[in-house]
């Protein structure tokens, strides 16, 4: 197990600019201005060979409404779970108030911490350091995170600080098969109750949840082990049509957000059952059934509606999400937990076929009955059929010569139906053997 090592202070000294300095690319949203992170970011980074995981915070705030205050507490989460700290103060301003009260609670922690002097561009900004001596931790590390200056000295001094990876515990799974980790995206518009549950799904406050709309801003993951094996939930920030987009951060939480669902082995679409499924709602269940995996309904805040608007928004899941065939749709509330259990068996039974393999026999008969049953155009014949893969089921077709799409997907729907595959996507490949 990799070391744990925190970013934190308070907003907007480039907590997030230098996790991305550290890793070499773009992976925490940056903006100059305080706020853009929330919640907490955990990705694996590494120096010298040795390797950690670097875990970007929100700006932690003295004073603050309602939600300032969750994102401080992530930051002091990421405190006490931390091996080390990495402790950030913009150097061209000095001590704030703010940074001394960070300090005063960084001081009665455990890990080693070190002072990251940020945004010394050059050597004219150097004798500004000296100042930060005064916060009582040590001597600061002198660094511009933008534009990567002193970012290796700094990282010599952290894997200095870090444990001996012979004491860190290693905990391996009990059967030891090394089976992949499946991803489940929450995916959703603003402010459906997604962070709600994720929260609940793995069982600790990882997601800062409060009832302004667009409170995630990056995507934000936790592995929970299952009866299925380890399952990887990732929350994703609330998904809005482009045109509504006018923001940069906004712009880098949709990328994030897609690129979550494009990677996804399954897909939990989250819509707010107070409101019904609105014209967003298809257009993001479309946008999931395109990336090819599974799809799991959740109706939330189901608890909240009365039977006329229950009628309602069950027609309304039948008539616009109709192209999602037998996806499980599940009638829950994430803030009290009703019927969320339900989600474990759904999500058994899609990750089931999702990895699912038919043996070749079965393939066969299935597509010789298909078209026994409905012959193709032209004297047009499947040869022979096999699942070349799983994650989706993926079946190669042997042709003598091009199938036509609408007979292809004729044959598609046959196997679904016939292997009883339920929801899950599959994908059929063609080529061309002569008789």
């Amino acid at each position: 197990m990799r070391s744990m090592v925190a970013i934190v202070g308070r907003p907007n000294v480039g907590k997030s600019t230098l996790l991305n300095r550290v890793l070499g690319r773009r992976e925490a949203i940056v903006e100059e201005r305080p706020g853009v992170t929330r919640d907490r970011k955990e990705v694996e980074a590494s120096w010298q060979g040795r390797e950690f995981t670097l875990v970007d915070t929100g700006g932690w705030m003295a004073d603050g409404n309602s939600l300032d205050e969750k994102v401080s507490r992530q930051s002091e989460r990421a405190i006490a779970d931390a091996d080390a700290v990495l402790f950030v103060v913009d150097a061209t301003v000095g001590v704030t108030e703010d940074d001394a009260r960070v300090a005063g609670l960084l001081r009665s922690a455990s890990a080693p911490v070190v002072v990251v002097a940020n945004k010394v561009d050059d050597r004219v900004h150097e004798a500004a350091v000296w100042e930060l001596m005064s916060l009582g931790l040590g001597e600061p590390a002198p660094v511009s995170a933008l534009h990567g200056r002193g970012t290796g000295d700094l990282l010599d001094r952290l894997v200095a600080e870090l444990p001996d990876e012979t004491t860190v515990e290693v905990i391996e799974d009990e059967n030891g098969s090394g089976e992949r980790i499946v991803g489940v995206t929450l995916v959703g518009r603003p402010n459906v109750g997604k962070s709600t549950l994720f929260n609940r799904l793995t069982g600790e406050d990882r997601a800062v949840v409060h009832d302004l709309p667009g409170t995630t801003r990056d995507t934000v993951d936790t592995v929970v082990e299952t009866d299925t094996g380890p399952v990887r939930f990732i929350d994703t920030a609330g998904m809005r049509r482009k045109a509504r987009i006018d923001e940069e951060t906004e712009y880098y939480s949709l990328v994030r957000a897609l690129k979550a669902v494009d990677t996804a082995d399954v897909a939990l679409l989250v819509i707010d059952a107070t409101l019904g499924v609105t014209h967003q709602d298809q257009r993001l269940a479309e946008r999931v059934d395109a990336a090819g995996c599974p799809i799991v309904v959740l109706l939330n805040k189901w608890d909240l509606c009365d039977a006329g608007q229950r009628e309602d928004v069950m027609i309304q899941v039948g008539d616009k999400l109709h192209f999602v065939g037998e996806a499980p749709v599940l009638r829950i509330s994430a803030l009290s937990g009703k019927n969320v259990q339900r989600l474990w068996p759904a999500l058994e039974d899609t990750i089931s076929d999702y990895r699912t393999r038919i043996p070749t026999r079965r393939v066969n008969d299935v597509i010789r009955a298909a078209q026994a049953a409905h012959p193709a155009p032209a004297g047009v014949r499947v040869l022979y059929a096999t699942q070349g893969a799983t994650d989706p089921p993926t079946f190669t077709l042997f042709a003598n010569r091009e199938l036509p799409r609408t007979w292809l997907r004729y044959l598609e729907r046959r196997l679904r139906e016939d292997l009883d595959l339920g929801s899950t996507p599959i994908k059929l490949r063609v080529r061309r053997r002569s008789e």
